[in-house]
């Protein structure tokens, strides 16, 4: 049928193409928070994403029509990307039961669901894939903060796995986590192996880009800090052999992962512990090196949760110094997270070269349109959905549309 509303393209369903995307600048000479930013063969069309956080409402590690609106609502309000929650590698990996996961071929399907709605509206998208280590089987946290007295470790009867928890070494986080088994090599490399065949499904899903997630004290930052890495074989001790888990699988990844697709890696920049050897914000930049070297377009610096002896300064942008330093001594490509809330901090942050990109949270829980807002803050005129275009008065209404109120 022909029509004069172009559709999407490759979608089972009509929508209208957005084209441009929304939360695209209009106006010309945009801050540099709308600015384009370009890597490898993809393109963000702000400099705005939505940073993983998990949701805690899968079972047996599938996405649902939950998710699909959860995320498709930052797609639709403009975001450059989005970042989907931590993905477990494998079931114990999980950091509770209902966290999301691509260890089975099974979850491709809802996973490319996602996908191909988040591209109907123009927006790129990202898989966080990660093993929760030693802080695995733990309860979810708004199932404890209702009720307190409930177990932080679950049990086996309620779908926890408290004897198959692992890590690096024989330590748990604390007294209120379970205690880990030791990893033998032979388990380290089918976990690394596990990575890549997540790598692979997040490749069948049509995800554009693909983050390891190697930061807050799960598996990946085990291994890299000497807190929780008592290891004397080759996986633990030096600096070298501590980074060797992270670095293997992101060259790994990278090697099945698409030449022209970027890979990210959230790392903690430091552990935040004074007076103990612990992973600080220099071993960050010599580890930042060696992602370069192996082809890690992006590094997303967050910090802490490795150890409840941590001592953190918390404020607004409390974590942009720590990707200011390594994109300035390593020349990586950096994005920010941390308490990023106001506009135009968000766009100082891009302006005086601290980062590249900024990732938002809890700020889009609590305000989804915040693109919208902050692109009028800043003074730019910005695309919105065409479905929503009466909210934003770019064009004089027509003298016949009375549904037009909010434009009038």
């Amino acid at each position: 049928m022909k029509t004069f509303n172009t559709p999407a393209p490759n979608i089972p369903y009509y929508t209208p193409v957005q084209d441009p995307p929304a939360g695209s600048a209009l106006s010309p000479n945009p801050p540099p928070l709308f600015t384009p930013l370009t890597i490898r063969g993809v393109t963000f069309h702000n400099r705005i994403a939505v940073s993983p956080m998990c949701m805690y409402s899968s079972e047996d590690g599938f996405f649902t029509d939950w998710h699909l609106v959860h995320l498709g609502q930052f797609a639709l309000r403009g975001v450059g990307l989005v970042i989907i929650e931590a993905t477990a590698v494998r079931p114990e990996g999980r950091i509770s039961p209902h966290d999301a996961g691509i260890w089975d071929d099974n979850h491709i399907a809802p996973l490319k669901r996602i996908v191909d709605y988040v591209h109907s509206q123009g927006i790129k998208i990202a898989i966080q894939i990660a093993h929760a280590g030693r802080k695995a089987t733990t309860n979810v946290p708004h199932v404890i903060e209702c009720d307190p007295t409930l177990p932080y470790v679950v049990p086996r009867e309620y779908g926890g796995w408290p004897d198959d928890v692992v890590g690096p070494s024989a330590i748990p986080w604390d007294s209120n986590h379970a205690k880990p088994r030791e990893l033998t090599i032979p388990e380290i490399q089918n976990i690394q192996k596990a990575f890549v065949d997540a790598a692979n499904r997040a490749k069948t899903a049509g995800f554009d880009v693909l983050e390891l997630h190697y930061a807050h004290g799960y598996l990946g930052h085990e291994f890299l800090s000497p807190i929780s890495n008592k290891r004397t074989d080759e996986y633990g001790g030096s600096f070298e052999n501590r980074t060797r888990f992270n670095v293997e699988i992101a060259g790994k990844v990278r090697e099945v992962w698409p030449e022209d697709k970027p890979l990210f890696v959230r790392i903690s920049a430091t552990d935040w512990v004074e007076n103990e050897e612990s992973w600080t914000v220099d071993d960050s930049v010599k580890l930042v090196r060696k992602f370069k070297e192996i082809g890690v377009d992006l590094v997303d610096v967050s910090s802490g949760g490795n150890t409840p002896a941590q001592k953190i300064v918390v404020g607004p942008g409390y974590q942009v110094a720590f990707a200011e330093k390594i994109r300035k001594e390593t020349n990586s490509l950096t994005g920010s997270v941390g308490l990023i809330r106001e506009p135009k901090f968000a766009n100082d942050i891009i302006a005086s070269g601290k980062a590249d990109l900024v990732l938002l949270g809890r700020q889009f829980l609590a305000d989804s349109g915040w693109v919208f807002r902050a692109a009028e803050e800043l003074g730019v005129i910005v695309k919105w959905p065409r479905q929503y275009h009466r909210c934003y008065n770019v064009k004089k209404p027509r003298p016949d549309d009375d549904t037009n109120e909010t434009a009038k």
